[in-house]
């Protein structure tokens, strides 16, 4: 780091610091918005640098995705020893693709057990952060304001739920909800029950609800490729065994199996004709093939685009619990929603109970609608008019100290991303001992650094998998996937260390 400090080119703001020492700071004031996996890693980092901090959470909880998504079948579909702090392994897990009340307990176990829950003020949400005079200005739903030299973006991707335009929504007689609001007083055994939406969150709803549900209809606009995967559940031996030798936890979360998976995957993605590929299409259409015994549900469950167009799905039995007798797959058009079901264009009215949409979320919100001013009265929303983006995902020009976790552009995909989130930090830090050691009071990317950026990035991202011909969360308004289309490898070596004549310093 101090190689590049010396012998990087700081820009017009440095060139004004010549001759002014500005001093170390002891510490840092920094406000961190959100309590969810990345919000709660900022915290535990910033606490063992000796940061003053506090973290603004509008939920009651911490964990985030994980608190507010609750309903039937969760899971994640990374293995779950994959899926944790590196520096805070769990030999607990239950199973080997943990469910979400595990997932949330591990978060709210992790709050307690490095004293950051003391620093939470839950309830609260961000509305505004104004940059004025070397400092951020943040106002607070409850009216109150504060001031920080830093803010840290944790605020996730998948966290503003997306309500399908539908007539007569409102109108259904029965239950209704996004799946992210799930009402655990509804009763769900026996009655007929309707899910919009098959992505990830649909598919498990789907096949959590398939043996309780009297009738399941899924409405699915298009169907998903399915990687089939096994979740073996984790014995009271093996969890002695986690716990007595980490190197047993070791061998999944940093083995050749998950690790030579996601490299596997990483190539297929940036390279839409590897062998890669091939190997994964070749064994999502074994799996349809060989699963689905009717022909013409078989058909219905067929896409018309590439394998991992879309996020690919992992489950385990979603193609069983469809061949249940109870459950339909309809592929019609919805025509209106009516008090009692779904009428499709056709005439069909699917009568039902339930109602649960499974929509997705507004993935370009990211820190929106907070209102977010910058230097000389930037504007987020007019840097974004275009699509949102940050330098590697992390710093906007005009925005100095304002700092992004799994913003726009980072790496997406079916692998950890608590660990694309610490590595992430570990560049953030980098960049906030500048600040702690007086060498600027401010510090944000360039406009040409991330124009160059997004140049070579928008380039690139065209010719990965997810641009290769279909409609997903992953694309901008423009049909650009929001990601970073480079290898694994090489965002690993991009987080190592900041470019430091990328930036400006003031």
């Amino acid at each position: 780091m101090a190689d590049q400090i010396g012998a990087g080119r700081r820009g017009k703001a440095v060139e004004r610091m010549a001759g002014i020492e500005l001093g170390p700071r002891e510490q840092l004031r920094c406000v961190i918005i959100g309590a969810g996996m990345a919000g709660l890693l900022a915290g535990i980092r910033l606490k063992e640098k000796g940061d003053q901090f506090v973290i603004y959470e509008k939920g009651d909880k911490v964990g985030g995705t994980w608190r507010e998504n609750r309903y039937p079948g969760l899971t994640c579909d990374v293995p779950a020893h994959a899926y944790t702090y590196s520096f805070a392994p769990n030999p607990e897990w239950s199973q080997f693709y943990a469910p979400g009340p595990e997932i949330q307990h591990y978060f709210e176990r992790i709050a307690d057990d490095y004293g950051i829950r003391e620093h939470i003020r839950f309830g609260v949400e961000v509305g505004a952060c104004r940059y004025s005079e070397g400092r951020w200005h943040i106002t607070l739903s409850d009216g109150s304001t504060d001031v920080a030299d830093v803010v840290i973006a944790a605020t996730g991707v998948l966290h503003h739920p997306k309500m399908p335009d539908i007539p007569g929504l409102d109108s259904f007689a029965g239950d209704c909800f996004h799946s992210t609001r799930w009402d655990d007083t509804v009763p769900l055994d026996g009655r007929r029950i309707g899910v919009i939406g098959n992505g990830s969150t649909g598919v498990q709803i789907v096949s959590a609800l398939s043996e309780r549900a009297s009738r399941l209809v899924h409405f699915q606009r298009s169907p998903q490729w399915i990687m089939p995967v096994q979740n073996f559940i984790y014995s009271e031996t093996d969890r002695h065994a986690f716990r007595s030798d980490v190197s047993n936890i070791d061998a999944i979360r940093f083995g050749q199996d998950y690790w030579g998976g996601i490299r596997r995957f990483n190539a297929a993605i940036i390279d839409a004709d590897s062998p890669e590929m091939a190997e994964i299409e070749a064994i999502v259409l074994r799996n349809l093939e060989e699963s689905v015994t009717d022909p013409e549900l078989r058909e219905k469950l067929r896409p018309s685009y590439r394998a991992a167009c879309k996020r690919l799905i992992y489950s385990p039995n979603y193609y069983a619990a469809v061949q249940r007798p109870n459950v339909f797959i309809e592929t019609g058009a919805i025509e209106r929603v009516e008090p009692e079901g779904v009428r499709m264009r056709d005439g069909t009215l699917h009568a039902l109970d339930l109602l649960v949409l499974a929509t997705g979320f507004h993935a370009d919100r990211f820190v929106r609608p907070m209102i977010v001013t910058g230097r000389d009265g930037a504007d987020l929303n007019q840097a974004w008019a275009v699509r949102p983006t940050a330098y590697y995902a992390i710093t906007i020009p005009d925005f100095p100290n304002m700092f992004l976790l799994n913003g726009p552009t980072a790496p997406v995909g079916n692998f950890s991303l608590i660990d694309i989130a610490e590595r992430q930090w570990a560049y953030i830090d980098q960049l906030l001992d500048l600040l702690r050691q007086g060498q600027c009071s401010a510090i944000a990317a360039s406009h040409d650094a991330l124009a160059d950026y997004e140049e070579r990035r928008i380039a690139a991202a065209r010719h990965t998998i997810f641009g290769s011909g279909c409609t997903s969360w992953y694309l901008d308004a423009q049909g650009v996937p929001q990601t970073w289309p480079w290898s694994y490898d090489r965002f690993a070596e991009a987080m190592a260390a900041p470019k430091l004549s990328d930036f400006e310093l003031a």
